[in-house]
């Protein structure tokens, strides 16, 4: 088998018409679509039901043009991220396993997919969550075909958060929540990010008063969102695997901090391209497919010796301000605004900075 990327552009957010293009030129089959990861122009916040209405629009377009029942197409992972602040351009990444005889001698894109036990509201920012998180992520392992937790190099997560009827339903059972509603997306991706660690043993489990508190233990391949719209995680797990088919390869790195453009193409260059030690953008070839980045402002309020102001803005939030600047030293990086950026960092990558992966097309 082998695991092809396409990147679209959302021209709404509900837009489908040329992810159908593939499937009526034959180019690729709906039946062939194994995940989705994507970027719409809500505000990202928990109210943010653009991420609803892509996920809706892509799983009517797959029955219409496959033959999968519905409840294979809701088992599909989509991963829905809002908010394109700055030069961000909505788009989706889709994922397809395609038949192919011809395996390669050298390392290629594979992915795994898993879905976890149903995660309660009290086990939001717990041990609990951090728990089912990683045995999901070893499920997706062994569905990649991977062995070694060092041949991973991107975990994708789509996880619950807290709605008001999340907090009445675990009050109803004598349980109380760990943080307040709107706390919740960033407890959650943070939790979420500790159990990735978990599994790929990059940490050992913490203590459940060092969730989202340690900001020393990170996971450098975690990428979390989460959502209103699932009451389980998600996980799409991706790897380098000798003997898949395919002409994708995937690699990460860090960016240290928001500025941080050599961790961009450190990252292309463990994907498997060679790049010169200044890189820029035209010395991609139009190898890149896309970027997948995790950032957060540093709660210390400090850019490379320089004060900054995210966290004391009172008219927009700091999410849109590190989303945004990320976005566009990212683009400016690959000459491309369509990236994928994620904010809610906790655990996932060092402080003030996050986990860049990279996928790339090889020759």
């Amino acid at each position: 088998m082998a695991v092809n990327v396409k990147k679209l552009v959302l021209n709404s957010v509900n837009y489908t018409d040329n992810l159908e293009s593939l499937f009526i030129n034959g180019e690729y089959s709906a039946d062939e679509v194994v995940a989705v990861i994507g970027k719409t122009e809500g505000n990202g916040g928990v109210n943010d039901f653009t991420r609803i209405l892509a996920d809706q629009a892509y799983r009517e377009l797959l029955i219409k043009h496959g033959t999968k029942s519905k409840e294979e197409i809701d088992a599909i992972p989509m991963i829905w991220s809002g908010g394109c602040d700055g030069v961000i351009t909505p788009h989706s990444n889709i994922f397809f396993k395609t038949t192919n005889e011809v395996s390669s001698n050298d390392a290629r894109l594979t992915i795994g997919t898993a879905i976890s036990e149903e995660i309660l509201p009290e086990e939001i920012g717990r041990l609990g969550m951090i728990n089912k998180v990683a045995d999901t992520v070893r499920s997706a392992m062994k569905d990649a075909s991977i062995t070694d937790p060092s041949d991973v190099h991107y975990v994708q997560t789509k996880t619950p958060l807290l709605t008001v009827e999340d907090v009445l339903d675990a009050e109803s059972r004598g349980k109380e929540v760990a943080c307040e509603i709107h706390d919740s997306m960033g407890v959650s991706n943070g939790t979420t990010a500790l159990g990735i660690g978990v599994a790929l043993e990059e940490i050992k489990i913490p203590n459940e008063k060092s969730i989202c508190k340690d900001l020393n233990l990170y996971s450098s391949v975690a990428s979390c969102s989460s959502g209103v719209e699932l009451t389980r995680a998600q996980v799409v797990l991706f790897g380098n695997k000798v003997g898949e088919g395919g002409n994708f390869s995937i690699g990460h790195s860090i960016m240290k901090d928001a500025l941080d453009i050599e961790g961009i193409y450190q990252s292309i260059r463990n994907a498997g391209l060679s790049l010169p030690q200044r890189a820029k953008a035209e010395d991609l070839s139009n190898k890149l497919v896309n970027l997948f980045i995790k950032c957060e402002a540093d709660r210390r309020g400090v850019l490379r010796g320089r004060r900054q102001i995210m966290l004391d803005d009172s008219d927009v939030h700091h999410h849109r301000h590190s989303k945004a600047a990320v976005g566009g030293v990212a683009a400016a990086a690959i000459g491309d605004p369509a990236v994928f950026v994620s904010v809610d960092a906790m655990h996932q990558g060092p402080h003030g900075g996050g986990p860049v992966i990279a996928i790339i097309e090889n020759d």
